[in-house]
């Protein structure tokens, strides 16, 4: 007995066409062989980085246990006059200048004057000398560096991180890894959310898959910490910070100074007096009462007369959130203010350039603040060992894989690779430690591609040569 035909109800119904790539899609392998390779040769300086800030936002509550002795006393009853503290601190070292003087900042916490010119001081620190404000005694001297006052364990920290120790030199090494940082954050993100949400789980995964599922959702979730901290660390770096002071001028928009000229009939008597020295001018007691009329309060810093011409600068130096940073010159013959200047009338980009390098150094939320980094911290560090677990995965470390083949970029449209080129000649220029290593690693990988390409047809024409 013969079977009827099957009618079209009882076929499958045809597969639905795939959807036509947008014009995007074909970025994808761009950004993820760039994204591999920069995370290959990038990686250890920012593992250094990584460890390095690691310690630094520790080391601000280190330095709190460690040098407790300088900074902190029993509370008394009445502070002493400045200039007695400062005194007291000139009888016991009279060497050098006193650069700056910053009154203890609370109760309990010493005063601290600041000499420069100090033998056996780097040139670039100043020695601090630690004054009870109640009594007098001097509790010790230590090498200071920077505004936010850092003392030795800080400042060894610090500059590790910043330049390794090796000074300009090796500036170079934490500009790199601020300049790739955020490229190599920005192309995970990219890939991490082109790719199907069924594969983005950890959880029953194993394998290079599970790796890759830890170091996608790690990255995302501190993604946007990396890109302000690469963002705020370019702001001093030596060539990117250079451009972009160049362009916050340009802009108007340049951190303003107060102006530290004496002014009236009796600029330059008396400004030369030292710091501290109540028998010249109006001395430290009546500036820093001056300063405190126009509503500085603590914690400020009371800088002396560069010269005969010049006032007392009397500026607040709180980094701490609300930062007080409004500044003020005194006449040191008069003791008149000449000069004022508020954080409120500061620029925006001023203001945002001083919260994102407070916030990058872990003073303007405190330990809130240096948890955080050190957080960041660590994730960058579990993200870059990650990574390399996984390049091992994929080939047991026997080479460097291909994650992509070369010439992706030929089936990019070219409305949207010319722009694309066209910002990152733009970007190079401005970040010049992330152009000028996008161009050797664009040459080298040209040049070993085509290397290539000649090894594999030399076999054919030999063989047709022979024919």
């Amino acid at each position: 007995m013969s079977t009827a035909p099957p009618t079209i109800t009882d076929q499958a119904p045809p597969a639905a066409p795939a959807p036509p790539p947008g014009p995007w899609a074909p970025l994808r392998p761009l950004v993820l062989r760039l994204h591999f390779y920069a995370g290959v040769f990038v990686a250890p300086f920012l593992l250094v980085a990584a460890l390095t800030g690691f310690l630094y936002a520790g080391a601000f509550q280190a330095e709190k246990l460690v040098y407790a002795h300088e900074t902190t006393v029993p509370v008394g009853d009445t502070e002493l006059p400045l200039s007695r503290q400062v005194a007291a601190a000139r009888e016991a070292h009279p060497e050098g200048t006193i650069s700056a003087v910053r009154p203890s900042p609370e109760a309990g916490a010493t005063t601290r004057v600041m000499l420069s010119g100090v033998a056996g001081v780097d040139p670039d620190h100043s020695l601090a000398v630690f004054v009870d404000p109640y009594t007098g005694e001097v509790r010790g001297a230590l090498e200071q560096y920077g505004s936010t006052g850092a003392l030795p364990l800080r400042t060894w920290i610090d500059e590790f991180h910043r330049d390794l120790r090796l000074g300009e030199t090796g500036r170079l090494y934490s500009e790199f890894a601020a300049s790739w940082l955020w490229v190599i954050a920005g192309g995970g993100l990219v890939l991490w959310f082109s790719r199907r949400r069924a594969l983005r789980k950890v959880r029953g995964t194993s394998g290079r898959r599970r790796t890759l599922g830890l170091h996608g959702t790690v990255g995302v979730w501190a993604a946007a910490g990396f890109v302000f901290l690469s963002a705020t660390g370019l702001t001093w770096s030596t060539y990117a910070g250079a451009n972009i002071d160049e362009l916050r001028t340009s802009l108007g928009q340049a951190t303003p100074s107060v102006s530290a000229a004496a002014g009236g009939e009796h600029a330059g008597h008396g400004a030369s007096a030292a710091a501290g020295d109540a028998g010249h001018g109006v001395g430290l007691d009546r500036v820093l009462a001056a300063a405190r009329a126009e509503g500085l309060g603590n914690p400020v810093e009371v800088v002396p007369p560069a010269d005969a011409t010049s006032a007392y600068v009397v500026r607040q130096v709180q980094r701490s959130w609300p930062e007080k940073q409004d500044a003020v010159a005194v006449d040191p013959a008069t003791g008149e203010v000449t000069d004022v200047l508020r954080f409120a009338d500061h620029p925006l980009l001023a203001k945002l350039t001083r919260w994102g390098i407070d916030l990058h150094t872990g003073v303007l939320f405190g330990l809130a603040n240096q948890i955080a980094l050190m957080l960041l911290a660590l994730s960058l560090v579990l993200l870059i060992l990650w990574g390399y677990r996984m390049w091992w995965q994929r080939g047991r470390g026997s080479s460097f894989g291909r994650p992509v083949p070369r010439g992706a970029w030929q089936e990019v449209s070219p409305y949207v690779l010319l722009p694309c080129v066209a910002a990152i000649v733009v970007l190079g220029w401005f970040v010049p430690l992330l152009g000028i290593p996008l161009a050797a690693f664009v040459v080298a990988d040209v040049t070993l591609g085509e290397i290539a390409h000649r090894r594999a047809r030399r076999p054919r024409d030999g063989s047709a040569a022979a024919r």
